[in-house]
């Protein structure tokens, strides 16, 4: 008899990963679960929601479910290395007047990194998330590729362009052809109480989705105020420290100029927010870095591309093309608003994932 071929599953305690769980161990495998816990001292710290994927309530709710699925559940402590590359990362940016998403650096340090070295130790041949993504292996090409979800709604195809050849030959995404009521249902069809628990949308360190007294208390002697300049150089205004504002925001300024303005922009040499009207908020591209590309070893010429610059943003027409050996340009067919450094950009061709990296600044 063959022997079945053995999974890890990272099961947070929600629906997706736990039905994920389920299918998986309804097509053969021999599925093992395991939570990560990423508090200090193996707790549910103070910083961390309470339905966050490290959460007392997570754990419990995954063993749970791996009890009901009659599958071993372990739980993987990775709290040092998510200290060091997500909560210390998403600190240091906007120190530095950028916007990070820690949910990608989790991914590529964390979860397709960190998580699948303990999972390995296990003796196993693959790790297996509920993203919400369509992972295949071109014969054509020998190389793996992601293609968008089959529901468009949950598609979250923007979060995994980090991941490289080595980690995708390991990694298993079941959810990729389901629509999320379908997981809903399939979980209320084997009996899990959280069939219909809520999607979690905050960042699952960040205490009530508040991010500036999250930096407030985590890094207060960092942050200075300065001043408020516009586009002319001219100070109309005192700031509370750069890292509590974003490009593109327009409240919480302070200021009442008689028309609506946004920032702009950021001059850190100088600890200064600089301030303008909507039309300043228009970039004809952006310079990208720290890239990653799936269905190609790197960007070695021009190509149209579908990109996004936010998980929450359409998709916009625009050329790819290398700038030199660690950047890329990219220009817009139409100025785009509020392009960020710190997020991501995120390429497509159809439903083809290409990849992606970090904005560096607005051409």
């Amino acid at each position: 008899m063959a022997k079945k071929p053995r999974v890890v599953v990272a099961m947070s305690g929600g629906v997706d990963s736990s039905v994920a769980a389920y299918i998986l161990k309804q097509q053969g495998y021999e599925v093992i679960g395991a939570t990560m816990n990423v508090c200090e001292n193996k707790k549910m710290d103070e910083s961390f929601n309470e339905d966050s994927f490290s959460s007392l309530n997570a754990v419990k709710d995954a063993k749970k479910v791996s009890e009901i699925l009659d599958i071993p559940h372990y739980v993987f402590d990775l709290n040092v290395p998510f200290k060091d590359k997500v909560i210390d990362y998403f600190i240091n940016e906007y120190l530095k007047g950028k916007t990070p998403n820690p949910c990608i650096a989790c991914n590529k340090h964390i979860k397709f990194d960190e998580f699948l070295k303990k999972a390995l130790e296990l003796d196993i041949e693959y790790i297996a998330t509920g993203h919400y993504a369509t992972l295949t292996y071109d014969r054509k090409t020998n190389r793996y590729i992601i293609r968008k979800a089959v529901d468009p709604n949950k598609d979250q195809t923007y979060f995994l362009y980090n991941l490289t050849q080595d980690q995708l030959r390991y990694i298993l995404m079941p959810l990729g052809s389901y629509v999320k009521d379908e997981i809903r249902e399939i979980a209320r069809n084997i009996g899990l109480d959280i069939a219909n628990k809520k999607d979690s949308q905050e960042i699952c360190f960040i205490p009530q989705d508040d991010y500036k007294q999250f930096l407030k208390k985590n890094a207060s002697s960092k942050i200075k105020p300065g001043p408020i300049l516009n586009v002319k150089g001219e100070k109309i205004g005192q700031h509370k420290g750069l890292a509590y504002y974003t490009i593109g925001q327009r409240k919480g300024l302070g200021l009442s100029l008689g028309t609506p303005i946004y920032v702009i922009d950021f001059d850190i040499n100088n600890n200064a927010l600089i301030i303008g009207e909507k039309h300043e908020l228009k970039g004809k591209g952006l310079i990208a870095e720290n890239l990653n590309f799936i269905p190609l070893n790197k960007l070695k010429e021009t190509m149209k591309v579908k990109a996004k610059i936010r998980y929450n943003t359409p998709e916009k027409e625009a050329l790819v093309e290398p700038e030199n050996e660690s950047q890329v340009r990219v220009v817009f067919n139409k100025p785009e608003y509020a392009i960020t450094p710190g997020q991501s950009v995120v390429f497509y061709d159809g439903d083809l994932l290409i990849g992606g990296g970090i904005i560096s600044k607005k051409i």
